[in-house]
């Protein structure tokens, strides 16, 4: 097993890793709308589920695979309101159309919108 680590991509907020290579598969962590340069969350669904796509698109790259490589995307959203526009965010990055869960939950962390975990084969 590799950890997976990059500047990409914002820094864990608690003990987990970015993500993991495991025998040609890579996972990332579920990753949220925080701008690794400067902490910041923009604002609103769209801004947010791009930025969130981007922290696993940069998880991605340092595992030297990209979103065509994606089989499998687990999705969270505060609002199931925002799912027209989450969707139209995503579908410009996940082109493959990856299998995928989408939910709605109560709460995220630091309270954003949106949440995106990915598993990729090398």
């Amino acid at each position: 097993m590799t950890i997976i680590h990059t500047d990409a991509a914002p820094a864990a907020i608690g003990p987990y890793s970015q993500g993991y290579e495991v025998n040609g598969l890579v996972c990332t962590s579920g990753q949220i709308p925080v701008d690794p340069a400067t902490g910041a969350v923009p604002e609103g669904i769209a801004a947010q589920a791009e930025q969130s796509c981007k922290n696993v698109g940069a998880i991605l790259a340092a595992a030297g695979v990209g979103f065509e490589n994606v089989f499998k995307t687990t999705c969270f959203l505060a609002d199931m309101g925002d799912f027209a526009a989450f969707n139209q965010v995503y579908e410009k990055f996940f082109v493959s159309k990856p299998a995928r869960s989408c939910v709605a939950v109560k709460d995220l962390p630091k309270g954003v919108l949106c949440e995106i975990e990915a598993l990729a084969a090398k």
